[in-house]
């Protein structure tokens, strides 16, 4: 478990962590999101221990990351893999010898049996074991992170710290890593911490996820939570406007929610009301298999009444515009 409490950071004048308190569970898929400049990846190096904080608290399994001796803190790290954005291989390494540099730095001989059986693995566990022999220069990106990936694994740590690790990847290639992500949580029970600023790395692994702005904490809960209804500052992060909307007749959005009914509600309405109107904006997404979201109808004025009556009176969550 990771357990933050009022954490303070500091770059000189530049505040770049302030209060920031949040608890992730052992072996959950945590997000970290926000723009640029937000903290996210400050937050990861206090994590680890690569960052020291002025103030507050990090503790991980219990113990007080800013508090641990140097030999202490090389300890804790053998348990967090960190993965990152631009992958970090060694260009005259070979996949096999990328992978066991971890166990070279803690003084492990890759070579012997049971050192190397871990190595190939973890290199079948991420599809790469007919690259073995392969220099970085020979792989696609999605093949190098996954290279990443098994490295970060090699000396079986509790945590897995992802930083933007899919950002410079592809749609199709980044599914695959997000597939392994979670497929790693679910096989080798970890904990994985997601800094990132893509949306769907969020809706499609994180169980939980904070939302940090100009160096604040501003929200923290389940990706649906926050995104399916989202506040002012989520929006604007989202670069979500209600600009395009009609400006005549009356706008009504309905949000389907994990306890919103499974009736076609909208198809029956327009039956039994016998009214017409038009879909201006649908937001539907899916968060890891579940489709939720919301949807915007432009209804004539006279006809606004009944219609968000009877969607209220089905159970429908609804907001009123213009």
């Amino acid at each position: 478990m990771i357990e933050i409490s009022h954490l303070c950071k500091r770059f000189g004048e530049l505040t770049v962590l302030d209060d920031i308190s949040l608890t992730i569970n052992y072996g959950e898929i945590y997000g970290i999101i926000g723009q640029s400049g937000a903290g996210k990846s400050t937050l990861l190096r206090c994590i680890n221990g690569l960052e020291k904080y002025q103030s507050g608290s990090v503790k991980v399994d219990g113990r007080e990351v800013g508090a641990l001796s140097t030999a202490e803190l090389h300890k804790l790290q053998k348990q967090m893999g960190m993965i990152f954005q631009n992958f970090n291989l060694l260009s005259r390494l070979n996949v096999f010898d990328n992978v066991a540099l971890p166990m070279r730095f803690a003084g492990l001989n890759p070579r012997k049996p049971e050192h190397r059986e871990r190595i190939l693995e973890l290199i079948e566990l991420v599809g790469l074991s007919d690259k073995l022999k392969a220099r970085p220069r020979e792989l696609s990106g999605g093949q190098k992170q996954r290279v990443a990936i098994a490295r970060a694994l090699v000396l079986n740590p509790h945590i897995l710290l992802c930083d933007e690790a899919t950002s410079a990847l592809d749609p199709r290639i980044t599914q695959g890593i997000l597939s392994l992500l979670t497929r790693i949580r679910d096989e080798m029970n970890i904990t994985v911490v997601v800094v990132t600023h893509q949306m769907e790395v969020v809706k499609q692994i994180c169980e939980r996820v904070s939302f940090l702005k100009d160096s604040r904490l501003i929200q923290e809960g389940r990706p649906e939570d926050l995104f399916v209804m989202p506040n002012a500052d989520i929006n604007a992060f989202l670069g979500k406007t209600d600009e395009t909307l009609p400006t005549t007749g009356r706008n009504v959005r309905i949000f389907f929610t994990e306890n919103a009914e499974e009736a076609p509600v909208i198809s029956m309405m327009a039956r039994d009301l016998n009214v017409d109107f038009s879909i201006c904006r649908a937001d539907l997404n899916d968060f890891r298999g579940q489709i939720l979201g919301s949807l915007v109808l432009n209804v004539k004025e006279e006809d606004a009444p009944r219609v968000l009556a009877y969607l209220k009176k089905a159970g429908c969550i609804v907001e009123e515009g213009n």
